[in-house]
């Protein structure tokens, strides 16, 4: 791994959860970790109900775009966390693989989906503290 390690969070739609956990990341880690987000089947838009409950903390999420998982970003990624995608996701060797088992907040209402962001935020700060454990 690197100096800057690149996280790669993937979902089905990339419009909830993982774009909710890569904007964790970007916030807590600032420019010391590479954040990537991707879907197997990426929605139109970020999830409205997502984007409210990360602008209830502090953190603006509307300028991102649910984007298609590339091969190519899988294959240079240092961690690959997951959740939901199954067997949509590629596996390389010799890479770090999370599967965080989380509600899938579409079609939930804001209400439903701040446990989901509180989740996503507790396994982010967990992550980064491995990642810089000397930080």
């Amino acid at each position: 791994m690197s100096d800057k390690p690149s996280v790669l969070f993937v979902c089905v739609h990339n419009a909830g959860r993982s774009q909710m956990a890569a904007g964790w990341l970007r916030h807590l880690a600032g420019d010391t970790v590479e954040v990537r987000s991707a879907g197997s089947a990426p929605a139109d838009t970020v999830n409205p109900a997502a984007v409210e409950a990360m602008r209830e903390v502090g953190i603006d999420i509307t300028d991102q775009t649910p984007k298609l998982l590339e091969y190519a970003t899988a294959e240079s990624s240092d961690v690959i966390v997951t959740m939901g995608c199954a067997d949509a996701c590629p596996v390389f060797p010799g890479k770090r693989y999370e599967d965080w088992k989380l509600e899938d907040p579409a079609g939930k209402g804001v209400d439903a989906v701040r446990p989901i962001r509180d989740d996503i935020r507790t396994r982010v700060e967990k992550l980064l503290a491995e990642l810089r454990p000397s930080a």
